[in-house]
């Protein structure tokens, strides 16, 4: 698109229709007819709701095409520095809403489909979950690309476009089960293929080395086997803005589709093997790499996705230049976790290899290229390579990772120390166990910027995870704490909410989330409150009904909705959770009378299909929820309920329902967490541990209008060293014992014996997450908890606090640091006509 956009330009004002030149009858009502009749081939009779939600998508995204050609077309002109933004995972959620949102068309198009006999909120229940995502990795990169887009900075993220998402979840006697997240099975209107973007992609084959006349050697990577990335592209649009940047996704397609020669002597599957092994590669968000073969596959989908990109953005950087000089002056490239760090091997074997630049300029270049920010303080979770796998698929890649090892090794040597255990700590090679490659070592040596995600998560990296990497480069290291992009998760997700802060202090908060701070001078207003509180219970009735309908159990909307949504990992510590209910469960059984706060607690998550311990939490989740739902004596003080399949859609029906967010991670092992900002910027109050960006929600909104409890991140640790005993805890402690008693002899179980024996003696012999050093404390705060929620008012104030004071967590400031800080890339202002 960008060079054929440069060649019809050249000397020419204007290549683009004006507003002026657009057809009358190219208005949003007659192209959403028209789209009906021509492309869907329906007419007013025979069209479904899904017909509507395709067909005005489809309006939509044409809208979205000439602000998307005027934003490529200057970006080329003006020949700006770009930042390419390189995730394996985008959890973009459902995109119409969002797109209506941005371009200011909600209201217009709730009109046009109102006159036609349509909901807009019931069509828009048409769209799929886009399935390239799992987790909070994928969810900030979405609201990265909406707020760099908001910004207007010249920006581009890069992904694979999977076939199939990480899985859809039933719930099955209690069980997770999983299903293929088919997300692809009616079509997708946002992305739009490429055609003429195709690229190469090798694998396997060997390294071949000679010389040439000056003495230098020349190497080529051959008898490879292929595969070719088509790219598709999906338009970001800016909030109120003609910025349109571009998210682009690459499918994988055979190189070669039919063998004749396998067809014509009868195997017919050999026939089509190549094709079907090829395309693999974009099939599944996360295979399961439990297996080497699932190793394959998962390194395969991490150079593939790589390969592509820096191919494509070394064409569009040669539109403009043709050598290599101000690459890294033109180019920033921010690595989303470790997932594409193979980009730097890569990069460095095209400057080398085809561009035949010197190993001391291309290694100059790249690493003035490429920053990376880490997502974890779990030494366990920094991501390895078996070097046999890396060196069979990658052999290439796996010289150029020796070489920049050896040369960062001997300055090592010459200019840090000469320790070996410190050296073989550094080194991007482990010699331990097999030999592995280390990604975030090779990461932090072969960026120019190394960022963590929180205050605390920083500092931890710093002093505990790479402190040598500190020491040595002290300048690399630096904190941009995560945020959440407001017109999603609050204007779209919460209009109920978003009208009453409208209505108060003006929209100018959906740009400027500080603006927010303007509703404290609403604090005691009666009518203010009220209306607050009529939002909040709005929420609430739609959440009800949803579970009704889903789970067949009824809730109360006036108890208190309890909620843990998250992706189902031990150190998040679902388990703590159940925990406290059961501990409620209890306190009923004993004294059936007792007055008691009512609770809803809602959980929602998945598990890896591999995490036998995450599952099994799960299975005592719904066993818990049985027992509980159907005893005569809770009656309404408590319900518990799993919502499945969570996904961005159903957090954006959950949180803005939810009176407190759980977020009660063991201290020192959640990086930041966005779900914690997300509840809090729709009037939620936390409960949770000094942990990731909780200490920094603490610090705006004020220790008063959150509820910590748990150890510190540093007591955890003199806890462990000085000798953990979680016996103790469990002999001492009568509520505890009772509740690990009562899972371990199947009170909740029955007629599955022995299910959660795992649970019972992970926590009694280890309890690594300090569940039970933690359990008296988080009870005495959720106590604390219900008495505060008795207190309508001094509710209600603290709830409107979080809001106010929360607008240091928007992507928008987020990514105005990087663009500063890491990046040095300015804003471009796109014209309208």
């Amino acid at each position: 698109m960008e060079k054929e956009t440069k060649e019809v330009t050249n000397g020419k004002s204007s290549i683009f229709f004006t507003d002026t030149q657009i057809p009358s009858s190219y208005s949003l009502s007659n192209q959403f007819a028209e789209n009906l009749e021509f492309r869907l081939v329906r007419d007013r009779i025979t069209a479904t709701g899904e017909d509507a939600y395709f067909a005005l998508s489809l309006a939509i995204r044409d809208r979205l095409v000439r602000k998307w050609l005027r934003t490529q077309h200057e970006y080329i002109e003006k020949d700006v520095k770009r930042v390419y933004y390189l995730s394996l995972e985008y959890m973009m959620g459902r995109l119409l809403g969002n797109a209506l949102i941005n371009m200011d068309f909600y209201n217009e198009c709730y009109e046009i489909l109102k006159e036609d006999g349509y909901s807009l909120e019931e069509i828009r229940e048409f769209e799929h979950d886009m399935g390239l995502g799992n987790g909070g990795l994928g969810r900030l990169a979405a609201c990265y690309l909406d707020s760099m887009a908001t910004l207007e900075l010249p920006a581009f993220g890069y992904g694979i476009r999977y076939e199939y998402g990480i899985f859809d979840q039933e719930i099955e006697n209690g069980f997770q089960i999983e299903y293929p997240d088919n997300w692809l099975q009616s079509g997708n209107p946002w992305d739009i293929p490429r055609r003429d973007l195709q690229y190469r992609v090798k694998f396997y084959g060997k390294s071949n080395r000679t010389q040439n006349p000056d003495g230098t050697y020349k190497f080529e990577w051959i008898e490879t086997e292929d595969v070719l990335a088509l790219a598709y592209d999906v338009p970001v649009p800016g909030y109120k803005n003609n910025t349109v940047n571009n998210l682009r996704l690459w499918q994988a397609k055979a190189g070669k589709d039919f063998s004749f020669k396998d067809f014509n002597a009868g195997n017919y599957v050999a026939a089509v093997a190549s094709k079907t092994d090829s395309e693999t590669i974009s099939k599944v968000l996360y295979p399961n790499d439990s297996y080497v073969e699932g190793k394959f596959l998962r390194l395969k989908q991490q150079y593939f996705f790589v390969s592509a990109t820096l191919q494509d953005i070394i064409r569009k950087y040669k539109i403009n230049h043709d050598n290599f000089e101000k690459f890294s002056d033109k180019i920033s490239i921010q690595l989303n976790d470790t997932h594409p760090v193979i980009s730097i091997p890569e990069l460095m074997r095209i400057l080398i290899d085809e561009e035949n630049l010197s190993w001391a300029k291309a290694w100059e270049i790249t690493t003035k290229t490429f920053a990376y920010t880490n997502h974890t303080v779990v030494p366990e979770a920094l991501e390895e390579w078996s070097l046999s796998l890396f060196e069979e698929l990658l052999p290439r890649h796996t010289q150029i990772v020796f070489e920049i090892n050896r040369r960062f090794v001997d300055h090592l040597k010459k200019n840090y120390t000469k320790d070996e255990k410190i050296l073989s700590k550094l080194s991007i090679i482990n010699e331990k166990d097999g030999k592995a490659v280390r990604m975030a070592n090779l990461a932090i040596v072969g960026s120019f910027a190394v960022n963590g995600v929180a205050a605390l998560h920083t500092e931890i990296l710093k002093t505990r995870i790479f402190s040598h990497f500190h020491k040595i480069y002290p300048n690399k290291f630096l904190n941009v704490t995560n945020g959440i992009t407001p017109r999603r998760w609050l204007r779209e997700a919460n209009p109920f909410l978003s009208k009453i802060i409208t209505e108060k202090i003006g929209d100018s908060w959906l740009k400027n989330l500080d603006n927010l701070k303007l509703l404290e001078k609403h604090i005691g207003s009666k009518n203010f409150y009220e209306s607050w509180r009529s939002a909040k219970w709005f929420n609430k009735k739609m959440l009800v009904n949803y579970i009704e309908s889903e789970n067949g159990i009824t809730v109360n909307p006036d108890s208190m909705f309890d909620v843990q949504i998250k992706r189902f990992h031990e150190y998040k510590r679902q388990l703590l959770n159940i925990f406290h209910l059961i501990t409620l469960y209890n306190r009923i059984k004993d004294n059936p009378s007792i007055e008691m706060v009512p609770r809803t607690v809602i959980f929602g998550g998945k598990a890896a299909p591999a995490y036998f311990m995450a599952k099994v939490i799960i299975k005592l989740i719904n066993s818990v929820a049985k027992v509980v739902n159907n005893d005569p004596d809770v009656d309404n003080k408590l319900k518990v309920v799993f919502i499945r399949n969570y996904s961005v859609t159903l957090a954006e029906k959950i949180i803005p329902a939810s009176d407190l967010s759980e977020q009660i991670s063991m201290a020192g092992l959640e990086a930041s967490g966005t779900g914690n900002m997300k509840f809090a910027l729709n009037g939620a109050l936390t409960i949770g541990t000094m942990d990731g960006a909780n200490i920094e929600i603490r610090e705006e909104v004020g220790d008063e209008n959150i509820f910590i409890f748990g150890l510190l991140a540093d007591e955890v640790l003199k806890l462990r060293n000085d000798g953990y005993n979680p016996e103790e805890y469990y002999e001492k402690n009568e509520n505890l014992k009772r509740i690990i008693d009562m899972i371990g002899s199947d009170f909740f179980n029955k007629k599955e014996s022995g299910i959660f024996k795992p649970v019972i003696d992970e926590l009694l012999n280890k309890d690594y997450y300090c569940l039970l050093a933690d359990y008296q404390s988080y009870i005495d705060t959720q106590d604390k908890v219900s008495k505060l929620y008795e207190n309508v008012d001094e509710w209600t104030t603290k709830s409107i606090l979080n809001v106010a004071r929360v607008g240091k967590f928007s992507s928008d400031r987020s990514i105005g640091e990087y663009a500063e800080k890491i990046w040095k890339v300015k804003p471009v202002k796109i014209q309208s006509s």
